[in-house]
């Protein structure tokens, strides 16, 4: 087989859980997609509870955006950088999964056991975009790595197909979810900033 074949499928596998990809039932352990007829009711408050992540922006902010997203995921990336310019005006609540391979566990935990989490997603996200391959995990961290399969868990308990997912309220108090990236002016718009 050709190089440029076998990095073309690499690419290809790479982003089948990203964007508009369905996740794959048991990616790096995580849990399976779960029927649609036993989905849970997107809930806010079991996001904020059983959840895991790391925040950006005013921690006593009324706004408050949860963002499913994947280490190894290259649209979960433009997110993060589309998110940046709006930190001041909501709270995000980066929630890593594990959907893409066994780098996005062991990343996403270093992510989550990093003494200052937002720089270490800003160094993971120059690493990646460098083509350097991202954060390195160095270190178990077990307890990280317990959390990570847990948020997989509850992203397929809610039936999601692809990172980054967002979910926030709308102006009417309702529960709204997005899949997928969104450029700034239409992440502001969807945030409802």
């Amino acid at each position: 087989m050709k190089l440029w074949t076998v990095l073309l499928l690499s690419a290809a596998t790479l982003l089948s859980a990203c964007k508009d990809a369905p996740a794959p039932p048991a990616a790096s352990g995580g849990a399976p997609v779960v029927p649609a007829a036993e989905q849970k009711e997107l809930s806010l408050d079991t996001i904020s509870t059983q959840a895991q992540g790391f925040s950006v922006g005013p921690a006593m902010s009324a706004r408050v955006v949860y963002v499913f997203f994947d280490p190894q995921c290259p649209h979960c990336a433009n997110l993060w950088a589309a998110a940046k310019p709006l930190k001041s005006q909501a709270r995000f609540v980066w929630i890593p999964v594990s959907l893409i391979n066994a780098n996005s566990t062991n990343q996403g935990a270093a992510l989550l056991a990093a003494q200052d989490p937002v720089t270490a997603m800003d160094g993971h996200e120059a690493s990646l975009k460098a083509q350097r391959g991202g954060i390195v995990a160095e270190g178990s961290f077990d307890a990280q790595k317990a959390a990570i399969k847990k948020n997989t868990e509850l992203f397929n308990t809610y039936g999601f197909a692809s990172v980054p997912t967002i979910v926030t309220k709308n102006a009417q108090g309702g529960v709204v979810k997005r899949e997928g990236a969104l450029p700034t002016d239409a992440l502001a718009a969807f945030i409802g900033v």
